[in-house]
């Protein structure tokens, strides 16, 4: 008989900042080796929650608690964040903000030293750790110096070396090329299985999280739980799509073609799904494509044998890499971690200067200033809290024309029309600290557009948003196409390049190992494989119902889902 591990009575958490609370009469209980799944939307309480399961509500982040919370028999009020350290291990979703060591081992060891572990034990726990999640080869490297994916191994590592019964993984997809991700879901579900720890992933990622099985998923919607079930029973109900959570693709394909979901054995385990007459339906629901015209296109910026590395004594980043860019169209970059997708956006906006050849509109522009080049291409980070400087969004807005000496007068006219351009106006008077994360990331996109370059690049635009803001930052993007920008997605999702692109550039080894459709890209095995990247479901759901064509199935599935949606 499994005891409680995580028991949550009545319990309502509200921040002292905050007017209303965060969560709200949550009754919850987690047992000692169970795996749950995590989901909501972005707001819905799912951050609290994990804040609570590790401590740092109420130690960190103040605030008015009722009813009762308890972890691994402690309670939470009367618990201090020392004491659940050995509680609950959490492996953060920005790896490089868990780093303390200057190598993989000293990084790994650094638990077992503030508990005084004797030198012997430490190196071997460290060793035991490394060869589990295979980094042992890399033990005397800075963490800083590893992938995507290596860096997340070694903060599990630092965080399970510890025998913590609790792990808690925020996002752990989130920065992972869908490899990586892949390999990241499979090592932590060999290390549930080892270890028997109780294990808690908040992921927006739902479909790639369910690679492997959970014992159940919890959805979060405006503080309260709203759905505590099996994969299957959640899958087979309306919960996600009402809650504006995306559910698998294959799941929406046989809704689409009318499969009976309560009939559907093994719904969440893609390689196991089955009911009868399932082929008969998928194939019934097939009606012949309207293939778009395609309109001839004109080559803005030309690369040819671009090559750069940081160091004379480093491998070539970029390796004889050549591509066009075309004037008003959408085109993703994709590959894996450390392909050198990064060293290419720097290369197209000047923050490097590689070897080879770059014409914007057949004319060279390879000796222009970083400056210049933006008054061409405008480049979106990630995070757009590392792009902000002012505290209103008219000066955030503003600051790229003031710093060129625009007049005041051309400001507001040019700021207040990006702004209804990007559906900012009602808030132009507001200070950013007021929006949201994805209105934070209008109000970069905005500072960029109202410089009117050509292109735009975006670096994850969709990183770590729930369904809901993916779709509506994706149809603000698509209108920006439609005004003639183009634009340039560098992006891990998948959804996002089969949905939103023209075009995929598969970069490896830094060079361009595909240049074609982006259902081309994820119906091909081989360049899957080569590329570190993710089959896509429907790809897969087709081929093992045996359909005559599933590059057809596929391509019907993207072009009736963007109709049904209206993206």
């Amino acid at each position: 008989m499994t005891e409680p591990m995580i028991v949550f009575n009545d319990f309502s958490f509200q921040y002292d900042s905050q007017a209303e609370p965060t969560l709200k009469n949550l009754n919850l209980t987690i047992n000692e080796g169970e795996k749950v799944l995590i989901v909501g939307p972005s707001g819905s309480g799912k951050s609290t929650f994990a804040h609570c399961i590790n401590g740092l509500i109420p130690n960190q982040y103040h605030g008015e608690i009722h009813g009762e919370a308890w972890i691994a028999g402690k309670k939470l009020q009367e618990t201090s964040l020392f004491d659940l350290s050995f509680v609950t291990g959490t492996v953060l979703q920005d790896t490089d903000g868990q780093f303390i060591g200057l190598t993989v081992a000293e990084d790994m060891a650094f638990a077992l030293e503030n508990d005084g572990v004797a030198q012997a034990e430490m190196h071997q726990r460290v060793a035991q750790w490394a060869q589990t999640v295979d980094v042992a080869e890399q033990t005397e490297k800075r963490p800083q110096d590893l992938s995507g994916g290596q860096k997340q191994r070694v903060s599990m590592a630092g965080v399970m070396i510890n025998d913590a019964p609790i792990l808690l993984f925020d996002e752990p997809l989130a920065n992972l090329d869908p490899a990586a991700g892949k390999d990241a879901i499979g090592l932590i579900d060999r290390i549930h299985q080892q270890t028997k720890a109780t294990v808690l992933i908040i992921e927006h990622r739902l479909e790639d999280a369910l690679a492997k099985p959970v014992d159940r998923i919890i959805v979060f919607q405006e503080g309260q739980i709203i759905a505590d079930a099996t994969p299957d029973q959640l899958l087979a109900s309306s919960t996600l799509a009402e809650s504006g959570i995306r559910e698998p693709l294959y799941v929406t394909a046989l809704k689409y073609a009318g499969v009976n979901l309560a009939t559907v054995e093994h719904l969440s385990a893609l390689e196991q799904v089955s009911t009868p007459n399932l082929k008969e339906q998928l194939a019934a629901w097939q009606q012949p494509l309207n293939e778009p015209i395609k309109k001839a296109q004109e080559p803005l910026f030309e690369l040819k044998d671009l090559s750069y590395r940081y160091r004379k004594q480093d491998d070539f980043v970029l390796n004889r890499l050549s591509t066009t860019f075309y004037r008003g169209e959408k085109v993703s970059i994709v590959g894996k971690n450390g392909a050198g997708k990064s060293t290419l956006f720097k290369a197209l906006c000047g923050f490097v200067r590689p070897e080879g050849e770059m014409r914007w509109e057949n004319r060279d522009v390879r000796q222009e200033s970083i400056k210049e080049r933006a008054d061409k291409i405008g480049y979106v980070m990630q995070n757009p809290n590392q792009m902000i400087s002012q505290k209103m969004i008219f000066d955030e807005v503003a600051l790229g024309l003031r710093l060129r000496g625009v007049s005041e007068e051309v400001v507001a006219e040019r700021v207040y029309q990006v702004l209804k351009v990007c559906g900012l106006y009602p808030f132009r008077k507001w200070p950013i600290a007021a929006l949201s994360y994805g209105q934070k990331k209008r109000v970069t996109i905005a500072a960029i557009l109202v410089l009117e370059p050509e292109m735009i690049v975006l670096d994850e635009p969709t990183a770590g948003q729930d369904f809901h803001n993916y779709t509506e930052m994706m149809r603000f993007i698509d209108e920006l196409n439609q005004l003639g920008k183009t634009i340039v997605m560098i992006t891990h999702d998948m959804h996002l390049m089969l949905e939103y692109s023209d075009r995929a550039l598969v970069i490896s080894e830094g060079q361009v190992l595909a240049d074609t459709h982006p259902i081309d890209v994820l119906t091909n095995q081989q360049l899957v494989a080569e590329a570190s990247l993710k089959e896509t479901s429907l790809f897969t759901l087709a081929n093992q119902v045996g359909l005559a064509d599933p590059v057809v199935f596929t391509r019907q599935f993207i072009q009736y889902d963007r109709e049904v949606r209206h993206v």
